[in-house]
């Protein structure tokens, strides 16, 4: 008989988290001691297009007086949600002047000209400001870095049925509505010329019901609060004067109880916040229990681990996966990234490359053929760009969050992620979600995944179906392509001189450490 899966081996303890400053884990109805909370009900959401419908139908059937919260890194007030009239701030919008009471923080960004969305955000902004709600432009945060939380809240006072939060890593932006047949949004973002006109696009949220929903809320409310300016930037406080832009947020209605128990999932949020000088209050010396969290529960995994990742940078990161493959020889890994770096360049692609190089020579060293890297292209034949952040251990510990697998996310930026554990007597959260994305990527049918369960198995059958791939294109593509969108991922190569010149950008900019000084040179998360 199995031993029954509990929550507390696998989830950090309040003292684990190591942020005595925040009331996440000490608000009412919360036991005490611990850092998740039970009877939630999650639901993956598997690619944009899927998201942005639940997420407009759910914001349509709010009303006066509920209550709509946001967070995000890039806003397109444009992007279609669900059908012609659904343009994300269009479906916002109408809530504010139904009655809802709409509250947004995006990140203040670079200059559109850098490949960046100040303009976007400040515009989706103007629209929510106007229509009676209130979304501010959010710049606290460390030098070169970004708030990078990608989340909604909806609270409905007296209908705590209806209450629901989305988390994961899909912003509210061009080229993220795309389907699982990965065609691309027709409102496309501009790419790396081999993604295409209309990149496709890889991603996951999910969605929560039950007590979780006010752990979620408690992540903005304690943003929200942070009685520090929007900004320092003098140049950016005279813009806000001159444009007569809000920088100054409003009071929010008084927090309403958790909602009441829907399901058989623990939930424990994970988050990342940049130590700084002029510290937040709810984190003086920054919080990094996304990186506790997977050092903790990789460090318990046997059999697999499977890990979709935007990025997959930084020695230090990866050696948390690392150190398991090499303590235990049965155990492999399974990882999906995308091809290309989304932007190319000196200052973007090359170093991106580098950061991924490093990573997978210590995977590789500690694994070897028990790790395998795969790149997902859709029946075209053109790259898929993988954006999901998700991390599935054994069928029993699963995260999808903003979080990438890299120094920046574990260390540097604002990040969430949702950690679920099935507390049900056969409990299934994690595994679904991952034999629901093997499905995708070797192009099965529901219900097709018997040979998926077993970890070993499941390894072999990316690998075989990958290869048949590979030995199509070999053959110059002559008869029925095989079914499956993954290739085995190769790295382009990196001469000596290529690498020196790309570790300064890429540490400085792409991957810089936020921990305070004294973890940093002991090596800590």
């Amino acid at each position: 008989m199995k031993p029954a899966v509990t929550a507390q081996t696998w989830f950090l303890s309040r003292q684990e988290r190591g942020n005595p400053d925040s009331d996440i884990d000490a608000r009412p109805g919360v036991p005490d001691g611990e850092a998740y909370t039970s009877g939630n009900l999650v639901r993956p959401l598997i690619d944009g297009a899927t998201y942005f419908a639940e997420l407009r139908a759910a914001v349509d059937r709010m009303r006066a007086g509920d209550l709509l919260l946001f967070t995000d890194w890039r806003g397109d007030p444009d992007e279609r949600l669900d059908g012609p009239d659904g343009a994300v701030a269009r479906v916002f919008c109408r809530a504010a002047e139904r009655g809802v009471v709409v509250k947004g923080l995006i990140w203040r960004s670079h200059w559109d000209r850098l490949q960046y969305s100040e303009e976007e955000n400040r515009h989706l902004g103007d629209g929510i400001n106007a229509a009676g709600g209130e979304c501010l432009r959010d710049m606290r945060v460390r030098t070169f870095g970004s708030h990078h939380q990608k989340f909604v809240v909806l609270r409905h006072p007296g209908r705590p049925d209806y209450d629901i939060a989305f988390v994961g890593g899909i912003d509210l932006c061009h080229s993220r509505a795309d389907t699982s047949e990965h065609r691309g949004d027709p409102q496309a973002q501009s790419m790396a010329a081999a993604y295409g006109p209309r990149p496709a696009w890889h991603d996951v949220q999910v969605a929560i019901r039950g007590p979780a929903v006010g752990a979620v809320e408690a992540v903005f409310r304690e943003r929200w609060t942070d009685p520090a300016p929007l900004t320092r930037n003098p140049l950016y406080r005279l813009q806000n004067l001159l444009r007569r832009e809000d920088s100054t947020p409003g009071v929010l209605p008084e927090p309403l109880p958790d909602p009441p128990a829907a399901g058989p999932h623990a939930v424990q949020l994970l988050r990342t916040y940049p130590y700084r000088r002029r510290g937040y209050p709810f984190a003086t010396h920054g919080e990094r229990s996304v990186a506790r969290g997977y050092c903790k529960a990789v460090g318990r995994t046997r059999r697999l681990i499977y890990l979709e990742d935007q990025y997959l940078w930084s020695p230090q990161v990866a050696d948390c996966f690392a150190e398991a493959l090499a303590a235990n020889s049965n155990l492999h890994m399974i990882v999906v990234v995308p091809r290309y770096p989304d932007q190319t360049g000196a200052v973007s692609g090359m170093p991106q490359l580098f950061g991924r190089l490093r990573a997978l020579s210590a995977l590789r060293a500690a694994g070897g053929d028990r790790v395998a890297v795969y790149s997902p292209e859709n029946a075209a034949g053109t790259p898929i760009y993988v954006h999901a952040k998700v991390c599935v251990l054994d069928d029993i510990w699963a995260t999808v969050g903003s979080d990438n697998i890299s120094l920046r996310s574990w260390t540097h930026d604002s990040e969430l992620t949702c950690a679920v554990v099935d507390l049900s007597d056969e409990p299934e959260y994690a595994r679904s979600l991952r034999l629901r994305l093997a499905r995708e990527h070797l192009e099965r049918a529901d219900g097709d995944d018997e040979d998926l369960r077993d970890a070993e198995k499941a390894f072999a059958a990316f690998a075989s179906s990958a290869a048949a791939l590979q030995d199509w294109y070999a053959g110059g593509c002559e008869g029925p392509r095989p079914p499956g969108r993954l290739l085995p991922y190769r790295l382009p190569p990196l001469s000596w001189w290529k690498r020196q010149w790309c570790r300064p950008f890429y540490q400085v900019l792409l991957d810089p450490d936020g921990r305070p000084p004294r973890q940093r040179r002991r090596g800590q998360f």
